[in-house]
């Protein structure tokens, strides 16, 4: 989000309509309708191609515009009959055509607030407002669209009857709290080298969705391999013809065909990064951790200290020789989806991260700290429990497919593999739990490193599968509000022992006291 001022004609606030409620911005409509328009791709297509045959052109014309008049006109009677109402507990949400739908959402249930402007909002200074309780299904309501004014305001609603005053004017625009120094900024060429990181090839999976979904208005079957045979021998390419350009030749268009393919996967990863990350602004208000970010959708989101569960700090083998990391917050209101981390700093060293950390009450693990690596027989027992898998992946393709038993053999390549994969996993496996905290390191390619206080926990459990039982191991799996932190390969003893060690911290705890003082420290 930005603070630009916003246009006369868009900054009129929504007068109260009494009981009516209110409505969104009228230009809200056309927004939702042009963005909606990707969803109208197949009935347009069917109603194209379903007319063509017909002599008269107009024909098609007025298909194609019978559906586009029939999804505005939808989309006009949902915002005649959306009405959204500020109630001095809650927020009421009415909605629906013919059956209506009434959504309340106290005041004290709400976790978040955040203001979204895509790039078509952005041009009509408009925002989508999301209310998000832990309940753990993401956003529990959205307002799409009202004016950025409108957004502000109802966010300082929240946030005013989250503090606990004792009036609040809905009528009057409440000022938002100015802009706090930030804790943690990134800078354009933080974000650039942020993308050469992100090295991606998922435009190719794009484009081949994209084929599969509209091959049928191709002349040609696109995943018909001897139909691309056919052209490069039409253009005089041919296998006798490559083979006769020489090895030196052939290597250099390989290296020419690697060398696009690299500079796709930066130049993807650079746009992604940077339509995503441009303008990172990360900072530590009264309220909560208060994140802006994007270039053409702008978010502006707040998450209170309190919500804060667990912190999850993210590297790599490659970024971490450059001392790179990121930091994420699991929150209450976290669902299944990665994405609803709190993500605090993307791209930061740890001098950085730290500090950002110590704001939610998260301390770093001392350096003189040794993490208890894990019992090595835990992994191999699931290395051998993969060789019966593989006696009868070699059967079958011998058997069915007809392959000599010496190209068989190649399969057991694949156990090897699996097998250095896992101890790359042993050897960077860590766990260690102190006084207040529980920290467990995991990850060989994706390294991560999650820190929960021991008084956020929920649930601890105990956890034996058949093989590990017998072998005395077990593991302890910590239940947090949004997630859950999990130490392996533990002997049960060890486990039993930690379990009762977190339980005694939890039942010190009053949490009816900590959650009257979170409620009185933060407003949002």
């Amino acid at each position: 989000m930005t603070d630009e001022a916003v246009p006369d004609a868009l900054a009129t606030p929504v007068e109260p309509q009494g009981d009516e409620g209110e409505r969104l911005h009228v230009l809200g409509l056309f927004v939702g309708f042009v963005t909606g328009l990707p969803q109208l791709i197949f009935p347009i297509f069917a109603a194209f191609f379903g007319t063509r045959g017909s002599d008269n052109p107009l024909i098609s014309i007025a298909a194609v515009s019978a559906i586009l008049l029939f999804s505005l006109f939808f989309r006009w009677l949902s915002w005649m009959r959306f009405r959204y109402h500020i109630g001095e507990h809650d927020i009421r949400i009415e909605s629906g055509i013919v059956s209506r739908n009434a959504r309340s959402i106290p005041f004290e249930r709400i976790q978040d607030v955040s203001i979204e402007q895509k790039p078509l909002a952005r041009l009509f200074a408009l925002g989508e407002v999301k209310f998000e309780t832990g309940g753990g299904d993401g956003d529990d309501a959205k307002l799409s669209f009202v004016s950025v004014e409108e957004a502000n305001r109802l966010r300082e609603l929240v946030k005013a009857h989250k503090s606990g005053q004792a009036s609040v004017s809905h009528a009057e625009p409440l000022v938002p709290d100015a802009d706090a120094p930030p804790i943690f900024a990134m800078d354009s060429n933080r974000v650039f080298v942020f993308g050469l990181y992100s090295f991606s090839l998922v435009i190719f999976a794009v484009l081949g969705g994209l084929a599969q979904q509209f091959d049928f208005l191709l002349p040609f079957e696109i995943w018909d391999f001897r139909h691309w045979i056919g052209v490069a021998e039409e253009r005089g390419v041919t296998v006798e013809n490559l083979n006769g350009i020489g090895w030196t030749a052939q290597i250099i268009l390989a290296l020419v065909a690697l060398g696009g393919l690299i500079f796709i996967g930066f130049a993807t990863g650079i746009i992604r990064t940077v339509l995503r990350e441009y303008g990172f602004r990360l900072e530590r208000t009264a309220k909560g951790f208060r994140r802006r970010r994007g270039l053409l959708t702008l978010t502006d989101a707040v998450m209170p200290a309190h919500r804060v569960q667990a912190a999850v700090v993210q590297t790599g083998p490659i970024r971490k020789r450059r001392g790179w990391h990121s930091l994420k917050f699991v929150s209450l209101a976290q669902d299944s989806k990665e994405e609803t981390n709190f993500v605090a700093a993307p791209f930061a060293t740890l001098a950085e991260i730290w500090p950002i950390a110590h704001a939610a009450l998260i301390q770093e693990p001392d350096a003189a700290v040794r993490f208890r690596q894990g019992i090595a027989k835990w992994w191999l027992i699931r290395f051998v429990a993969l060789i019966p898998a593989i006696i009868v992946a070699m059967w079958a393709t011998m058997y069915f497919a007809e392959v000599p038993f010496q190209q068989a053999g190649l399969m057991l390549f694949f156990p090897l593999l699996f097998g250095l994969f896992w101890w790359l996993e042993w050897r960077c496996y860590g766990d260690f739990i102190d006084g207040k905290q529980i920290y467990v390191r995991e990850g060989w390619w994706r390294q991560r490193l999650a820190i929960a206080p021991q008084v956020k926990v929920q649930t601890v459990e105990i956890y034996q599968g058949p093989i590990a039982r017998r072998q005395g191991l077990a593991s302890v799996n910590f239940g947090i509000s949004g997630g859950s932190l999990e130490m392996i390969a533990l002997p049960l003893e060890t486990a039993q022992a930690i379990r009762d060690a977190v339980m005694e911290q939890v039942a010190a705890v009053d949490y009816a006291v900590v959650a009257g003082e979170a409620r009185l420290s933060t407003n949002v």
